[in-house]
């Protein structure tokens, strides 16, 4: 990946400041512990729908991707990342979760039958089943009173589906709705994720950089450190972005170890207007841990490092 180019100059084994919610990486804060024993409790006791919100970058997929992996083995689990769907698309896609074979002009009623009849089959065996939405706040309000009818399939004694949901704080605001309150009465456990604070922000950056191979405090320098935390302001996605854009700095200038200096860089070069699509003549001065890295490594690799990173 991109930022492989500054590995072997730090002594990492692989990169520390991925975008991508990898669950090695998980750091185990209260908060996110927290919601983590929440998940667990309620599922497990049968909840019918569990509401985890935050805000962008706090670590709601990375925390979808270790509930996933803890329930492994003891639920059947449905993960719909995307879901701004219909609701027939909405049950299209559950039913390719839970591995239904069926015929794309089959009436919803028809699929309907398909996954009752699936989850009757899951819960005689003994295996329950959870649905997570990741970025549930894009559900249209027609595809949550869908996923609200599906939670009615049940048996006497226990509900056949459970479900999670995932999302930014507007998923809140929206189920505050009057139109939404039956969906909303099911919600028996809600957890919100807040950001970091400082300690936490710069136990969080050692502990990526441990996991990547430097367990001896790895190249940031105490004020680098303290940087990194005052501007990231407790967010993950940033301490990332801005990490791994200080790491870039101080390797395109071929420093051993990150200062403040190569933080504020990173901080003045995350306020840039980068172009998605390609990058503004008047720009390509501007973004200094960019230019270091683009003598070094030649232009068109620095573009499609650093499109990659605002994707």
């Amino acid at each position: 990946m991109a930022c492989a180019v500054y590995l072997q100059h730090f002594g990492l084994r692989e990169a520390p400041f991925s975008l991508t919610p990898d669950t090695d990486f998980f750091f185990a804060d209260s908060g996110h512990r927290e919601a983590l024993n929440v998940l667990l409790v309620a599922l497990r006791g049968g909840e019918g729908f569990v509401r985890i919100t935050g805000e962008v970058g706090t670590g709601k997929t990375l925390l979808c991707r270790l509930l996933l992996r803890a329930l492994d083995g003891e639920f059947v689990t449905c993960y719909l990342p995307n879901p701004f769907l219909t609701p027939s698309a909405l049950r299209m896609a559950f039913a390719e979760e839970l591995g239904i074979e069926f015929r794309r002009n089959l009436g919803q009623h028809g699929l309907l039958k398909l996954i009752h009849k699936r989850l009757i089959g899951l819960a005689a065996a003994g295996r329950r089943v959870v649905l997570c939405l990741d970025e549930a706040q894009s559900l249209p309000d027609e595809s949550l009173e869908s996923l609200r009818l599906l939670t009615n399939l049940e048996t006497e004694k226990s509900k056949l589906l459970q479900v999670v949901l995932f999302g930014q704080p507007e998923l809140e605001r929206r189920l505050a709705r009057h139109g939404l309150r039956q969906l909303r009465q099911r919600i028996t456990f809600a957890y919100r994720l807040h950001p970091l604070g400082r300690r936490a922000a710069a136990a969080y950056l050692r502990h990526r950089l441990a996991v990547a191979g430097r367990t001896d405090g790895g190249p940031l320098t105490p004020r680098a450190l303290r940087a990194l935390t005052r501007a990231g302001g407790g967010i993950p996605r940033r301490l990332n972005i801005l990490a791994h854009k200080a790491l870039l700095a101080a390797y395109g200038g071929g420093a051993a170890r990150v200062g403040a200096r190569h933080v504020r860089r990173a901080v003045r070069d995350g306020r840039e207007r980068l172009s998605v699509r390609g990058w503004p003549a008047r720009q390509l001065g501007q973004a200094v841990p960019v230019a270091a890295a683009a003598l070094a490594l030649g232009l068109g690799f620095a573009v499609a490092l650093w499109t990659g990173l605002v994707r």
